[in-house]
């Protein structure tokens, strides 16, 4: 089980500990924070491209091809009505040393990262409790 600690820091900023990382989320100052870090979204939607990446770079390696220039462009749209959620995601990738022969099934490895994968069959979201004080 993988254990991740947000925490309060100053305005609209957080900051996640994970496996002894920290990273800082903020929202942009259109929205009241000041943009010091990605927010939230933008993390949540960079973790499905920097996967689809690592299945990447990971298939070019194991089939002796030169990942170097691998690039992973993402787009990402807000849904214009409630409930607050990201709507639509496009993935683009160039992989300048994949020959033709191969691209199929690097295609289809990519597209089985596990978070794409988490995305096409949702994981079970609970919130267990609301505390008012730290727990021990």
């Amino acid at each position: 089980m993988a254990n991740i600690v947000v925490r309060y820091l100053q305005g609209d900023r957080l900051t996640a500990a994970v496996r002894g990382h920290e990273v800082t989320v903020d929202q942009p100052v259109a929205d009241g924070g000041e943009d010091l870090a990605p927010t939230p979204t933008d993390l949540f939607v960079s973790g499905l491209a920097t996967c689809v990446g690592f299945y990447a770079e990971r298939y070019l390696r194991r089939h002796d091809l030169d990942p170097t220039g691998l690039v992973i462009e993402c787009d990402y749209d807000l849904s214009e009505v409630g409930p607050a959620r990201v709507s639509e995601i496009r993935i683009a990738v160039t992989a300048p040393g994949l020959p033709e022969t191969r691209r199929e099934a690097f295609a289809r490895v990519i597209e089985h990262c596990t978070v794409r994968n988490s995305l096409m069959q949702p994981p079970a979201v609970t919130m267990d409790r609301v505390r008012s004080e730290l727990a021990a």
